[in-house]
């Protein structure tokens, strides 16, 4: 605009003072006249626009709007995780006790097992023979033991006539005594023999999955040491073993502690590798009695139910300890903290809508997006949590909860919307 008025005034200096030297003296005078007052108006029209622009700066713009929150205390879900590997309690290795060969493989490889359960059987006839062997020399050390105890009664009453010399029943004494350790050597061969043959039908020691089978049918296992033939794992419970750092072991005490329970009261959560959750709930059952000095590690152990048998050993998991506090806790969302040389800070907003910052003392955990407050911040506070860039010390703002907020937004969207069908009609 500015430009185009000064193009006028040139355009009016050059019609005055341009004109052809033989014009009359009158007209010149007439147009420097008119130049003048075309001058005169130009200059009043820009002072009076710069006057209005300064008038518009000098107002002042109204305070931003911030989105605030109230500070409230809730009850705080708490929790803790530990990362560790799954175990069996008990482990079993099948292996051959006697020397033979494998007739029969009575199991399914990777199934389930149950106590006395038949999984192999060896060649038993070489430990039949023998069993039947045994029993005949024990048969036969009874009857001597039979035929001294005779001559014992008998020789007995003889020296008691004097009939018989007494070397005589010593002798007979001392050929019983013989006999009976004759007849518990025997028994004994008995025992071990049947022992030998029980041997080659193996059964399960106890219920659980068993691997794979280690030597194939038909082999000959047991010669010189105990063959290993498979291994029984215990699924059910299942125990998960973790390497917990001093700090988090000390944290999960101070979480027992405020439930009001022992460690060993809270109930564990197991998270499997793919995020799944086990619907059995578990417990701690051990703790070490020290410290590894090398890791700085103590070794703790949880038990889990697993009746669907779905968990197995060497699968990995995270043992998640949570709790509702008994404690109520001030919260507030994590977009609110301003972190500066390692400390955290808020914005607050007094009654009289001036912000100020305040330092607060959090925990290093979040839960979930929000931040729990341990120093700094009193109930019914309100804390900036949307616009902290607008915000300075002691400055004056708007403060809108989300809910206000929200409706504003909504308002500019329909007056937008109103505003575009307004445009749109005298265009129709």
């Amino acid at each position: 605009m500015a430009i185009y008025l000064l193009n006028k005034i040139s355009l009016l200096m050059r019609e005055s003072f341009g004109s052809s030297r033989f014009d009359h003296q009158g007209k010149n005078v007439q147009n420097l006249m008119k130049g003048s007052f075309c001058i005169a108006v130009v200059f009043f029209g820009v002072a009076s626009v710069s006057c209005r622009k300064n008038e518009e700066h000098q107002q002042p713009s109204p305070p931003p709007l911030v989105q605030v929150l109230d500070v409230s205390e809730k009850k705080v879900e708490r929790h803790t995780t530990f990362i560790g590997k799954l175990d069996s309690p008990q482990t079993v290795q099948v292996r051959a006790r006697v020397e033979s060969i494998i007739e029969k493989i009575s199991f399914v490889e990777g199934a389930e097992v149950s106590v006395g359960q038949p999984l192999f059987q060896l060649d038993n006839k070489l430990y039949e023979e023998q069993l039947s062997q045994a029993k005949a020399m024990l048969a036969e050390a009874r009857a001597a033991l039979g035929k001294s105890n005779i001559d014992v009664s008998r020789l007995k009453a003889l020296v008691e006539q004097n009939a018989a010399p007494q070397r005589d029943l010593d002798t007979a004494l001392t050929s019983k005594v013989v006999n009976e350790a004759n007849v518990a050597a025997a028994e004994a061969s008995v025992k071990t023999a049947e022992l030998n043959l029980g041997y080659c039908e193996i059964k399960a020691p106890l219920a659980g999955r068993i691997g794979a089978v280690e030597v194939p049918m038909g082999s000959l296992v047991g010669k010189g040491e105990p063959t290993l033939l498979a291994t029984i794992s215990q699924t059910d419970p299942i125990w998960l073993y973790c390497a917990i750092s001093e700090v988090q072991y000390l944290e999960a005490e101070e979480l027992a502690r405020e439930a009001g329970r022992k460690m060993g009261e809270l109930p564990l959560t197991l998270i499997l590798a793919d995020g799944s959750v086990h619907p059995d709930k578990g417990r701690w059952v051990f703790a070490d009695r020290f410290v590894d000095s090398t890791t700085g590690t103590i070794r703790v152990r949880a038990e889990f139910p697993n009746s669907r048998k779905a968990l197995r050993p060497g699968m990995f998991g995270r043992a998640k300890i949570g709790f509702t506090a008994a404690k109520e806790s001030i919260m507030i969302p994590e977009r609110a903290l301003i972190e500066r040389q390692g400390k955290n800070f808020v914005w607050v907003i007094g009654s009289d809508n001036r912000a100020s910052q305040k330092s607060v003392e959090v925990e290093p955990d979040r839960i979930g997006l929000e931040a729990i407050v341990l120093k700094g911040l009193e109930k019914g506070e309100r804390v900036v949590t949307e616009g902290l860039q607008k915000v300075r010390e002691g400055s004056l703002v708007q403060p809108k909860t989300a809910a206000e907020m929200s409706a504003i937004l909504d308002q500019g969207t329909k007056q937008g919307e109103a505003t575009q069908q307004s445009i749109k009609k005298p265009n129709q």
